[in-house]
């Protein structure tokens, strides 16, 4: 007969009382498994960087910038709204605020799943290798600039100039596009593409219909110098 673990009694942290610093100490040492309560965090920037223990995190108020920078293991989430720099860099775990998010969501991500139920500015998922995006409302322009790997979903609409210069990062996007940045272009969907979405929705607790989305990704015209793409570069 197994014997289950022990259920740990969340740890509360009152950041107006406590700084930033010592916070991150804090979980960085944490045990896995147990839980964290973070309040008044008053907008400050750097909060829950570089989380490596299977650790659940609640945040309750808004965070400044580069909230869960670095974030390799366990769920962050936020009530509140995030500055930018969200969940830069990440490499796995879970990310997730319920309001919105300024610039650069996501930039740079190597994997992990980072899901915002508002929108968020400009360059949301800049450079992406890897990372999961879900967005509930709209994104900013220049998008998924650069994006290499991984799945940008957009359930409102997106910006001027999305996924310019794009490598073989995936764009689902429910609403209006205002542009499309230079080697995106629109692709078909197909069956693999609706299962794919429709289990990153699951996963992002969104409950929209696959059907209602449009695909996007790199038309691969950029990959190797052409002079008739000169302009393009």
């Amino acid at each position: 007969m197994s014997i289950a673990a022990p259920v740990l009694e969340a740890t509360a942290v009152d950041l107006a009382d406590s700084p930033v610093r010592d916070l991150n100490q804090r979980l960085h040492e944490a045990q896995d498994g147990s839980a964290w309560i973070v309040e008044h965090p008053a907008g400050q920037h750097n909060i829950a960087v570089g989380i490596d223990r299977e650790i659940d995190v609640t945040v309750h108020g808004d965070v400044g910038y580069y909230f869960a920078g670095m974030h390799q293991r366990g769920t962050v989430t936020v009530h509140g709204s995030a500055g930018v720099g969200l969940a830069e860099n990440i490499m796995s775990g879970t990310v997730h605020v319920t309001g919105d998010a300024s610039q650069a969501t996501g930039a740079t991500g190597h994997g992990g799943l980072v899901v915002v139920d508002g929108n968020t500015g400009a360059r949301c998922g800049i450079s992406m290798k890897g990372v999961d995006i879900v967005v509930g409302g709209s994104i900013g322009h220049a998008s998924a600039f650069m994006a290499q790997a991984g799945r940008l979903v957009v359930c409102g609409d997106a910006g001027e100039a999305l996924g310019d210069s794009i490598y073989e990062a995936r764009i689902y996007v429910r609403g209006q596009v205002a542009s499309l940045g230079a080697d995106c272009i629109e692709k078909p969907m197909e069956a693999e593409h609706l299962a794919e979405l429709a289990e990153l929705l699951r996963r992002a607790g969104r409950n929209e219909d696959p059907a209602d989305f449009r695909r996007y990704g790199s038309a691969r015209t950029l990959y190797h110098f052409h002079v008739d793409n000169a302009g393009a570069y």
